[in-house]
């Protein structure tokens, strides 16, 4: 980085390090292996070997239990299970507070749909959280 560049995240008036700040890749990428990780567990305890080698309907379980917990969570906790343990958070960038229900709903039927995640703008954000006014950041 240059002189001349800000850390990413403070055009958005967001800190450039510590609590607050823009999250890393890595911690994103990461909290996303541990929710999907997390659901393929649940889902096969839930509804059998079939969820992972199966057909039908059973294959689809792992996306709806990823589906439930990623909305429950962010809704509640602002950010899913993946997201607590690498200590990320999904906050609105009007007032950086909680997104609250539809913002949660919204953000995981986009992210389950795979493209809108895929699709970066500026500052480390999918088109999830350009469309919905939301930014994923360090919880520490």
């Amino acid at each position: 980085m240059t002189g001349t560049e800000a850390a990413p995240g403070v055009s958005l008036g967001l800190p450039s390090g510590g609590r607050g700040s823009l999250a890393s890749w890595g911690k994103r990428i990461g909290a996303l292996v541990i929710d999907w990780g997390a659901a393929m567990v649940l889902a096969s305890a839930l509804f059998g070997p079939a969820v992972i080698r199966g057909r039908g309907w059973p294959i689809w379980m792992p996306m709806a239990v990823f589906f439930v917990e990623s909305v429950l969570f962010t809704a509640i906790a602002g950010g899913s299970f993946g997201q607590i343990v690498a200590r990320v958070a999904i906050v609105r960038l009007d007032d950086l507070g909680p997104i609250g229900w539809w913002r949660a709903l919204a953000r995981t039927a986009m992210k389950c749909l795979v493209i809108p995640a895929l699709v970066i703008g500026a500052e480390r954000r999918g088109l999830d959280d350009l469309v919905l006014g939301t930014v994923v950041v360090n919880r520490k």
